[in-house]
């Protein structure tokens, strides 16, 4: 699994599925993201190695006469052992996917949350495993399998669920504020964009990626215009180092690490598709004949595909039918409002 370090506490891991970004600190482990169920000891494993090269290196660094210097290779002091690594705290669903649920269960159980207070102290399990946090969505999705989909364990589920525009930890993790904002019907209904503002990272989840045209989960209440708020969303709360390079860092979906300038690029290719979808809409064509149409011609090279999970084919008819229904819709309405109609 490749370990990508982002910058302070935050590293982001790929290969597990769906990326995951990690806050790795004195707090303990923040995970946005579980990816799937058999990647789970690979990624216990690269959470493991950060921990116990950040412990060596803080041991170390503690003994060390001031002005000295040595090697991480050195043999650890007996009387001075490196510390023991923090558990998960935390483990946050951008949405309900199993590519980015899938290790919940295995990665809670080995974690333990927060508890004090009376909590503490009259409910035994009150700290056993790691807090689950995602949009309520998330958690009736999970909850509610479609026909031939297994009922997902309970120790997966989401433990605390938010329901307005915004959750906000309600205290600093590994030193820096961390906020979940709710994007609703974008790649699903319930996808969560995750900021660490000290950091000044957002975890986009599949809102934005860098290998493939957006996917749109059409039964899960996803919607090309919801994408397309969602993209505007992360430029609004980007700031560029220097001409929309550098400066806030993104983390995909899928994909390499981004900047504001790759979201702005891709936030431009989905809106200029769907308004081309839209205008074949307007002249009355159907989804074979917007396909035949080719509106996503310049950049199908980049991110196209013709076999897989996701097809250009499959992506050009999920903005289809968001527009189609849109469309009727509309004019349904405008029908039944023209003067002189019987109600």
């Amino acid at each position: 699994m490749q370990v990508v370090h982002i910058r302070g506490n935050l590293y982001m891991l790929v290969g597990a599925g769906a990326n995951v970004t990690a806050s790795i600190g004195p707090d303990g482990v923040m995970l946005v993201d579980t990816g799937l169920p058999g990647q789970t000891d690979r990624l216990l494993a690269a959470i493991q190695r950060i921990q116990g090269a950040l412990l060596l290196d803080q041991a170390r660094a503690a003994r060390l006469p001031q002005g000295a210097a040595e090697g991480r290779s050195t043999i650890q002091d007996s009387q001075n052992p490196v510390p023991a690594p923090k558990p998960i705290r935390y483990i946050i669903n951008t949405h309900a996917h199993a590519d980015h649920t899938g290790g919940n269960a295995a990665v809670a159980a080995v974690g333990r949350t927060f508890t004090g207070g009376n909590v503490a102290g009259n409910i035994a399990d009150a700290g056993e495993g790691a807090a689950i946090l995602a949009h309520e969505n998330v958690l009736v999705r999970m909850n509610t399998p479609t026909p031939g989909q297994a009922a997902t364990p309970f120790r997966a589920l989401p433990t605390d669920t938010y329901y307005v525009d915004t959750m906000k930890l309600s205290h600093f993790f590994n030193g820096e504020g961390v906020q979940l904002m709710h994007q609703p019907a974008a790649h699903t209904d319930g996808d969560s964009l995750v900021w660490f503002r000290g950091s000044d990272v957002i975890a986009a989840g599949d809102i934005f990626n860098t290998e493939s045209y957006p996917v749109i989960d059409l039964a899960s209440g996803g919607h090309v215009n919801g994408l397309v708020a969602g993209l505007n969303r992360i430029l609004d709360l980007a700031v560029a180092e220097f001409r929309s390079e550098g400066g806030t860092l993104i983390v995909p979906g899928r994909g390499r690490l981004s900047d504001m300038g790759d979201v702005a690029y891709y936030r431009d290719m989905v809106t200029i598709v769907r308004d081309r979808v839209q205008a074949l809409i307007d002249k009355g064509l159907t989804v074979e004949q917007v396909k035949t149409a080719r509106p996503t011609f310049e950049w199908d090279g980049r991110y196209g595909a013709t076999s897989g999970r996701w097809t250009t084919d499959m992506f050009v008819e999920a903005v289809y039918t968001n527009l189609k229904a849109d469309t009727e819709a509309r004019r349904a309405a405008a029908a039944a409002t023209r003067p002189g109609r019987r109600p």
